[in-house]
């Protein structure tokens, strides 16, 4: 049972930053491995059924502790959990979409590894270029690593206290003190800590890395198509110009349409799970900048763990709008192509006809630009990473004065 590897188009192992080849570890949301026997996928469907089975008995037991502090009107202690429920319930929902459509995401990672992925060899100044986006998306994942490496260290202090106490404030339906049943429930805490972070971290990174690249093939398009152009113009040969200008159009429409369709399928396979990831952010970011604001030392957790989602939507919304604003420049890269130096050396004028109508032909297939979106209801832009923030922030606004209120009753 091998998770998908993935391999350039000549084979080559492709050789993954530190967020994904943890990510690759995650049995439920990396896909197999076409190589994987038929029992290798029985078993992977069967492990994936337990772990479902384990967010729900952690979905139940956060949401009797909640349901609790709800009823005594603790706001604190209400608060304290929920950030790991409301992750916990995004994870389910995410789990679920991607479960249900492993098949379509092994192909669409080749496809992207195959014929999308800017390969160091061929292309290394542009693949440092589009590798140095993903750097404030890898400290992202650093304090990710920070956050979980904090709720994994609890049970050593519980040890030290001499105490059974849970990852997360949970209240379970059973006496959980007998140490045959408290030690499987704390391993598992551990197991869905490990799983929801390198989600949280993981599918992240790889999205960036998809969008990034996908962006950076269209760079290398616009490129490309600069180069030929003024190879024809400094041949000059006035007869075929216009063919030729023609043809090299026709082969970058053809590799423009190949982007553009990959960039569909990036929206089909992502477009529910950014939305359920951004449906999410703004209450999450209120509970943990509530905890964080009332006690930073004691709540050091949730501060980092903020300031690692606060920075993950903005770097992912800045990316989108990276590729939004390259992709609403093709139509001017077509209308860019000195077709009117070309007209005056070419002797051709049914060529210069047909060279007129392709050119209008691309502007129009180009004249808007490609976001991701969340189920066409946002886009993955900085703009919808700001008012994320801003909904967050007038949340957070709303519990504080609660809070005083509670405080002055």
């Amino acid at each position: 049972m091998v998770r998908y590897v993935p391999r350039l188009a000549d084979g080559q192992k492709v050789k993954l930053a530190w967020p994904l080849a943890l990510f690759r570890l995650n049995h439920i949301f990396w896909p197999l491995d076409p190589s994987t026997g038929k029992w290798g996928r029985y078993l992977d469907r069967i492990l994936a059924v337990l772990g479902c089975l384990i967010f729900v008995q952690h979905n139940d037991a956060e949401l009797r502790y909640l349901r609790l502090e709800a009823g005594n009107r603790n706001m604190d202690e209400f608060l304290t959990g929920m950030p790991t429920y409301l992750i916990l319930v995004e994870a389910q929902f995410r789990s679920l979409h991607i479960l249900l459509h492993f098949e379509p995401l092994q192909k669409f990672l080749h496809r992207f590894y195959t014929t999308i992925y800017i390969d160091p060899r061929k292309e290394p100044e542009m693949f440092r270029q589009v590798d140095g986006q993903m750097l404030i998306n890898r400290l992202v994942s650093a304090m990710y690593g920070a956050v979980i490496s904090g709720y994994l260290i609890s049970p050593v202090f519980s040890i030290i206290n001499k105490r059974k106490d849970f990852l997360y404030s949970m209240i379970f339906p059973f006496d959980t003190e007998p140490l045959h049943i408290f030690v499987p429930l704390l391993l598992s805490n551990v197991w869905v800590g490990i799983i929801i972070d390198s989600m949280m971290f993981g599918e992240t990174s790889l999205l960036c890395e998809l969008i990034v690249h996908l962006n950076g093939s269209y760079l290398l398009l616009k490129r490309d198509l600069e180069l030929a152009i003024q190879k024809i113009l400094a041949k000059k040969e006035g007869p075929y110009m216009a063919k030729q200008l023609k043809d090299l159009i026709i082969q970058t429409l053809r590799k423009n349409v190949a982007l553009n369709q990959f960039g569909e399928q990036l929206e089909a396979q992502y477009t529910v799970r950014v939305f359920i990831m951004f449906a999410f952010a703004a209450g999450l970011l209120c509970a943990l900048s509530f905890k964080a604001y009332t006690n930073p030392m004691a709540n050091y957790i949730y501060a980092i763990w903020f300031g690692a989602k606060t920075v993950e939507l903005l770097s992912l919304g800045q990316i989108g709008s990276n590729l939004a604003y390259t992709t609403d420049s093709l139509s001017s890269m077509y209308y860019l192509t000195h077709w009117e130096q070309v007209l005056e050396h070419s002797t051709d004028p049914q060529e210069n006809l047909r060279l007129l109508k392709l050119i209008n032909l691309a502007i129009e297939m180009n004249s808007k630009p490609f976001y991701v979106t969340g189920l066409k209801y946002f886009r993955v832009s900085l703009q919808a990473g700001l008012k994320i923030l801003q909904a967050s922030f007038s949340y957070f606004t709303f519990l504080t004065s609660m809070q005083r209120r509670q405080m002055s009753n």
